[in-house]
């Protein structure tokens, strides 16, 4: 069922625009962190403590913004698709993190904002034009490139079917965020965050069930496998502080681009996504010497371009029409 997209007012596409910023530096420090993790813990236990702790914060936001009577919903089966989604494309990067560099990740995982675009056409009903469109394909050729599908299987460092698990997290990010648009109209910001919070830890207590003695991970020579499915450890002391940064991220995650997808609409606030790509850069950097080789480079310049060309047409399109002055002869 398609709904009409309505256009934003300035100061709700400005309030947007600031919360994507804030959720997106939130996420950057998130993705560093569970890196810097991922050698010690299994991804779901990680997912279940940062849950836990996030839920917690996201359920105070819930009594600032009406109490837990906003919780209520008439659509939970549609909250429980969206919270699904969720996990799997924070689940399918995460994987990928232990393997990939986080630019390399990062930047794969920025073909969202051109999914995001391509599926506001048939589920919001917003309008693509043909430069957009062409904009769009610009930006998926860059992700072909940062593929590198020239290079044989042996020359390549990585397993392809891993490159291939960001662009599977953009592709369930973008249908998320498309339900965020649509979902917004009815639930604060707060409640969309706590049920994507409980859904996680539905998900990673599964998990827990299923493979948390480690069982499955044995004889496994894959990193990103061993990563998801490796016995559950108590945390050491000096990586509760970690713990707690990605509680905290968590909330901030979940309510920025929630409310950011409420207030904007999504051509709008999807360019601004691409804040994440430097700060990954910056943290890989810092952190582990990583730098972007010339595939990864000129495919980031490529999707940059395309996302910043599909941003100014929205903001030329949207731009109040100024009546001209009409010189009469007398």
């Amino acid at each position: 069922m398609q709904s009409q997209a309505v256009t934003p007012a300035g100061s709700s596409a400005t309030s947007g625009i600031a919360f994507i910023l804030v959720g997106m530096v939130a996420i950057s420090i998130n993705d560093m962190l569970i890196k810097q993790l991922s050698g010690d813990y299994p991804l779901h236990q990680m997912v279940f403590i940062r849950s836990a702790i996030g839920i917690v914060f996201s359920l105070m936001l819930v009594q600032y913004e009406g109490g837990f009577g906003i919780l209520r919903t008439k659509t939970p089966m549609l909250h429980i698709i969206r919270g699904l989604l969720v996990v799997v494309s924070n689940m399918t990067f995460f994987t990928a993190l232990a393997v990939i560099p986080l630019a390399d990740a990062t930047a794969l995982f920025f073909v969202a904002p051109l999914m995001i675009t391509l599926f506001s056409i048939p589920l919001l009903g917003e309008k693509v034009g043909p430069l957009r469109m062409g904009a769009v394909i610009v930006g998926f050729v860059g992700v072909v490139i940062m593929m590198r599908p020239w290079q044989s299987a042996e020359e390549s460092e990585v397993n392809r079917l891993v490159l291939l698990l960001p662009v599977l997290a953009a592709t369930t990010y973008a249908l998320n965020q498309i339900m965020t648009r649509k979902l917004g109209v009815v639930s604060k910001a707060s409640a969309l965050a706590v049920y994507i919070q409980s859904m996680f830890i539905v998900v990673s207590l599964g998990f827990f069930i299923f493979a948390g003695d480690g069982r499955f991970a044995e004889g496994l020579t894959n990193e990103s496998l061993i990563f998801l499915l490796r016995e559950w450890v108590w945390p050491q002391d000096s990586d509760w502080y970690l713990f707690w940064g990605l509680g905290l991220n968590a909330a901030i995650i979940g309510y920025a681009l929630s409310q950011a997808y409420r207030l904007a609409s999504a051509a709008t606030i999807a360019p601004f996504e691409y804040v994440g790509l430097p700060l990954a850069v910056f943290w890989g950097w810092m952190l582990w010497g990583e730098l972007p080789g010339p595939a990864i480079v000129t495919g980031i310049v490529l999707i940059v371009a395309s996302g910043l060309f599909v941003f100014f047409r929205e903001r030329r399109k949207n731009r109040p029409l100024v009546k001209k002055r009409v010189h009469r002869r007398y």
